[in-house]
């Protein structure tokens, strides 16, 4: 059989089970293959913490103008790596488009990553847009609340739905292959077998074989 390696963007805002997608996409065998055993196949986030040494501090997405200078090297090194690894499945849980939502949303300040797409895109990068309606928000809040370690972040579910319509209109503007999925239902499996019919239709499960790396 061909060698699965799909890459996909989880994009959208907070409450719209991008993290609960990204773990079963990570373990569903159409996506992945059949597996005997759980295996440590990548998941990764702009959304990690790691520009800052306390808990929900700064990071890819929400750094400041200081740290601009290092969140481009950080978007550098991802890109540089996937093109190394092109050959393996990559699922990543927040990342271009969640930066230039905050950061025109904060500092109204627009980052243009045409460069870092077309280097995704020859990689067979997908983008995955997930959304749910306004009056939805409220249920998925109270099911997050059952394990979030900082609650407070979903106070506010109208900024969400602000963030939302910001994201549609970057989505709209981005080049890579796009899907959108809405998790008003919030039925992950539904989903996840949307995605992966979007794949399968696509070729977004394999690639062609391609000059290596320089």
């Amino acid at each position: 059989m061909a060698k699965l390696c799909p890459k996909i963007i989880l994009e959208g805002t907070r409450l719209t089970f991008k993290t609960e997608l990204a773990f079963a996409l990570n373990e569903h065998p159409r996506i992945v293959g059949p597996r005997k055993y759980r295996y440590h196949s990548p998941v990764i986030s702009a959304e990690w913490c790691a520009f800052t040494n306390f808990p929900w501090g700064r990071g890819l997405i929400n750094f400041e103008p200081q740290e601009e200078a290092l969140a481009i090297e950080t978007y550098q090194t991802w890109v540089r790596l996937f093109e190394l690894q092109r050959y393996y499945s990559w699922i990543i849980d927040r990342f271009h488009l969640s930066t230039q939502m905050y950061q025109l949303q904060r500092y109204d300040k627009h980052y243009d990553f045409r460069w870092l797409e077309d280097r995704m895109r020859p990689l067979g990068f997908r983008l995955v847009f997930c959304t749910r309606t306004p009056e939805s928000f409220a249920a998925a809040r109270i099911e997050r609340l059952k394990v979030s370690g900082n609650p407070a972040q979903y106070d506010d579910l109208q900024a969400f739905v602000a963030e939302q319509k910001l994201m549609q209109q970057l989505v709209a503007a981005t080049t890579l292959p796009t899907l959108t999925v809405d998790i008003s239902d919030n039925d992950v499996p539904a989903a996840v077998e949307r995605i992966a019919d979007w794949l399968e239709a696509t070729g977004g499960l394999t690639m062609e074989s391609m000059p290596s790396p320089t």
